[in-house]
Parts: structure tokens; C-alpha cells; sequence
């Protein structure tokens, strides 16, 4: 018997989002040590991917609404591929077929997610992973992707056993929700369409509120409202980018590069005695070898910010297994025409905190579930408006720190890359693994045809910072100006 679902809202937005230019799908690669048995390998996600029915199941619409409808000819064959790269079958190679892959649609008559073993002539293998990311976020896909891979390389193929994660319940959607009364109040201004989405995430919201341990008064839902209100305005006004190769009109070729492992450990140390965390220097880093990119091509720089959109997880601990998207966006300015390294890491460091404070995430969280309701061509409004004002998505997603494997074969590196929106030509992605942190980046080849220029600058802008902590007093670190005239080769200036 056939059993549907109804497709939560801010699920429906991400996948109308779809369009040729730029696929609504999370991409995912995994390279191993080795060559894997590819009959164990499928065997292996056959039956472990079956704990998660939303990977069974084939999103559709009818007059009643979006549903997620169980695949009557589900077939483990369909979505688990086999490829083959012949020699030299290095790195360039393999990052080329993953740029094919992500400018790939998925088959919307099937479940949208699929697995690509891909043999190489040097005799190891690598794992590409494509999902639909109506099927869920990032955090949630983690989650998945753990599940499919064991921490030593002699586990059972089934993975022992593992509790199956909590699915929704389609009637779930007709119960009331205690939080409703309290949204409506304040957000009934705001847009009566957004009440759906707002259902979905409540319990969210007032857990990172922390109303739900700290009950506030009607005062305090009132100061909560007139932020809400402020961040609009504040979206709405927030002026375009400095304009730079980074931004145009996209096209549906991409490129794909990633940089050599770094030390975890290292980036902590360095954090540390900056007083920064591990994201702002990543983060800062990252802005160093755009900038440095841009002054390759002879582009200008001075004075030149980008802003990257930068996804915000909302969900509750208790809500970490359940598929479907529970996160929003921040909008972070990149200070790439800042020269001095040390100051550009505190630029981002100030930035950063600022968005901790902001109500950013919620609101945006809330945007995308009333656009998921709303009709596509206002849904279409909203995301260029957003995508107008952004010249990259980057995410920051700490993986296991231990090895993994895969149906018996040791994981060397991994590397994820979610979607870009509308005309966004640029996503990038640090993520960490078994102690080492890499940079990902997935371009438009419009925009930037050679990203592996780019990634290649991530190590370096890192060792900037890694070479003032072992010149400099660190008493003088906490001033870049102090150590503006010891910096010499150290900038790109």
C-alpha cells in the first residue's frame, strides 16, 4: 500500500529552486585508500540507506498539495553507479567528472540522490554523493553519510543494529503546536502566509531563543518582534557587492578544485593565541586567497567586499537524525581588500560576532518556508533579490575526527559543496576530517574557470598568520598595526 507524506514547506522551496544553471543538489566526495569491492560497496548502501525512507520515496504534486510518495519500482541498481577513470586518472581528472556530475540533474521520476563509484587507473576509488537537498540539510546528511560508514574497517555490512531514525508523521501536519500562538502574535504583521513555515520551526526558534528555559514576558516577545522587523529592513536594504570576476551570469558548466589537507591541531593553536576561533581564521583565510586570485588576474582590490551567505544550524539537539532542512542564512561580508592578514582575521572575527547576535538565521529560515508556499514566481522573486545581494554560499561542516570506512576501505579525505541559489557562481566549502581541514570550491565557469588558483592560496594565507605567531611578541598581536611594518613578504601587496 502506497504511503505518502506532505512535503514540508522550506523542503518544497529548495526543490522549486531547481534550475539549469545551478541544481538544487549537495555534492559529496569521498576518496579512499585503495580500491573498494564494488559488490560490497552497493550492498552495503542497500542495506543501510533503507533506515531513511525519504531515500525510497519520489517527491510530487497534485491539486492537494506536495507530497513525498513511497517508489513503487525503488531499484538500490538506479542510484548506485559504477565509473571508471582511465589513466593519468589524477586529481584533475577526478575533480573535472565531479564538475560533470554537479552540472548533472537527478531523474525527478526517482528518488533524487545518487552514488557514482568511481574506479581510478591508479588503483584506488573515490565515492561521488548526489542529493537532493529537499531530502535535507547538510547536518542532517552528515548524519546519513555516518551511518552508512563504520569506524573500524572489519564492521558488519548491515552495521549491526541501529535504532531506524524518527520519520514524520503525515498527521504531524494537522496537529497544533503549543509555539504557534506565540509566532502568530508577533510575526502576524510581518505575513500570515509564513505561519506554516513558522510551525515547522517554533521549537526551534525558542529553544535558540532560549525562551523556552528563560519564559519572557509579553515585553520581552515585543523586543523580540521589532528585531525580527529591523533584520527586513536590514536585508532589504543591504547594498550589492563590490562587483568582481566573482559575480555574473551563470551558466550550467562548472569547475570543481580542492586544496591539500592542513593541520587541525595547528589552526587551533594559532586560534588560541590570536584569540579567534577556528572558523575566523578559516573564514579569513579564505577571504586571503580570493584576494590574492584577484590581484593574479590584475584585478582591483582596495576597498573590496564580497558577501558570502553562510548557513546557520537551527535545529534542536534532540532533532539531529531527522531528515528535511532546519537552518537559515547569515549574510557575511568577506573583508577582502584588507592587505595586513592579522587585521582581516579580526575584521572577520568582529563580523562574525556581530551576526551571532542578529536575527538573521530565523529570519531567513522563515523566508524560504513562506516562499515553499508561496507561488514560484514570488518564490522566484524573493531568491533573486537574495542572490542579487551574494556573491558566494560557503559552509563550514566538521566531520568525524577519526578515520572512517566504507564497506571496508579506508576514507582518505572528504569534501561536500551545497547549492548555489539564482545567479550565485561560487560555493565554498571547509570541511574538517580526521584532524586535517580542506578547502573546497565549486565555480561557474563564466566566472572563474580555474578555481584550483584559488584553493591553491588557502595553505598560504593560513601560514601568514601561522608565521606572525612565531615572529611576533604575542603581545603585539592583538594590534595589526604594530606589526604592520614586520609583515614584508608576508602580504600581496
Amino acid at each position: 500500500m502506497n504511503s505518502r507524506e506532505r512535503i514540508a514547506h522550506v523542503d518544497n522551496a529548495w526543490l522549486r529552486m531547481d534550475r539549469p544553471e545551478n541544481l538544487m543538489q549537495i555534492v559529496g566526495v569521498m576518496i579512499f585508500q585503495g580500491r573498494i569491492d564494488t559488490e560490497r560497496f552497493k550492498r552495503t548502501v542497500a542495506q543501510r540507506i533503507v533506515r531513511y525512507r525519504r531515500f525510497r520515496q519520489i517527491a510530487r504534486q497534485d491539486v492537494n498539495g506536495n507530497w513525498w510518495d513511497d517508489d513503487p519500482d525503488f531499484d538500490i541498481d538506479t542510484h548506485v553507479r559504477h565509473s571508471f577513470l582511465p589513466a593519468p586518472a589524477g586529481k584533475n581528472e577526478l575533480q573535472k567528472f565531479v564538475a560533470t556530475m554537479a552540472g548533472t540533474p537527478l531523474n525527478p521520476s526517482r528518488p533524487r540522490w545518487e552514488f557514482n563509484l568511481v574506479d581510478t587507473a591508479d588503483g584506488n576509488s573515490a565515492v561521488v554523493v548526489r542529493i537532493h537537498h529537499a531530502i535535507a540539510d547538510g547536518i542532517a546528511l552528515t548524519g546519513v553519510i555516518k551511518s552508512l560508514t563504520d569506524n573500524e574497517i572489519d564492521a558488519p555490512e548491515d552495521g549491526g543494529t541501529v535504532a531506524t531514525p524518527h520519520q514524520d508523521d503525515p498527521a504531524d501536519n494537522q496537529r497544533s503546536d503549543p509555539d504557534d500562538a506565540f509566532w502568530r502574535t508577533i510575526l502576524e504583521p510581518i505575513s500570515e502566509v509564513a505561519l506554516t513555515s513558522i510551525r515547522i520551526g517554533g521549537q526551534l526558534w525558542g529553544h535558540y531563543l532560549g525562551l523556552r528555559k528563560n519564559p519572557a514576558t509579553i515585553r520581552d516577545y515585543v523586543l523580540v518582534a521589532r528585531a525580527m522587523a529591523n533584520e527586513v529592513g536590514k536585508l532589504a536594504l543591504l547594498p550589492n557587492d563590490t562587483p568582481t570576476r566573482y559575480k555574473g551570469k551563470a551558466g550550467t558548466v562548472k569547475r570543481v578544485a580542492w586544496s591539500e589537507p592542513i593541520s587541525l591541531p595547528e589552526i587551533k593553536v594559532v586560534g588560541k593565541v590570536l584569540g579567534c576561533s577556528v572558523n575566523d581564521i578559516l573564514l579569513a583565510s579564505v577571504a586571503g586567497a580570493l584576494r590574492g586570485y584577484l590581484i593574479a588576474k590584475g584585478d582591483p582590490v582596495a576597498a573590496t567586499e564580497i558577501r558570502a551567505m553562510v548557513p546557520v544550524n537551527l535545529r534542536a539537539p534532540d532533532d539531529i537524525e531527522d531528515l528535511g532542512n532546519r537552518f537559515g542564512l547569515v549574510a557575511l561580508e568577506l573583508p577582502i581588500g584588507i592587505d595586513n592578514p592579522l587585521a582581516r582575521l579580526y575584521a572577520t572575527r568582529a563580523r562574525m560576532m556581530v551576526l551571532k547576535d542578529s536575527y538573521q538565521a530565523m529570519l531567513t529560515f522563515t523566508l524560504l518556508g513562506a516562499a515553499g508556499m508561496a507561488p514560484k514566481f514570488i518564490q522566484d522573486q524573493i531568491l533573486n533579490l537574495l542572490a542579487s545581494k551574494t556573491t558566494a554560499v560557503m559552509t563550514n561542516v566538521p566531520g568525524p575526527q577519526q578515520p572512517r570506512f566504507f564497506a571496508g576501505c579506508r576514507i582518505e579525505q572528504e569534501m561536500v559543496w551545497v547549492p548555489q541559489a539564482g545567479d550565485i557562481g561560487m560555493g565554498v566549502s571547509i570541511l574538517s576530517y580526521n584532524g586535517r581541514v580542506q578547502l573546497g570550491l565549486i565555480t561557474d565557469k563564466n566566472m572563474v574557470d580555474d578555481p584550483t588558483q584559488i584553493v591553491n592560496r588557502f595553505a598560504d594565507e593560513f601560514d601568514k598568520l601561522l608565521w606572525l605567531l612565531l615572529l611576533e611578541p604575542w603581545d603585539r598581536l592583538g594590534d595589526p598595526a604594530a606589526v604592520e611594518e614586520d609583515l614584508g613578504g608576508l602580504t600581496d601587496s
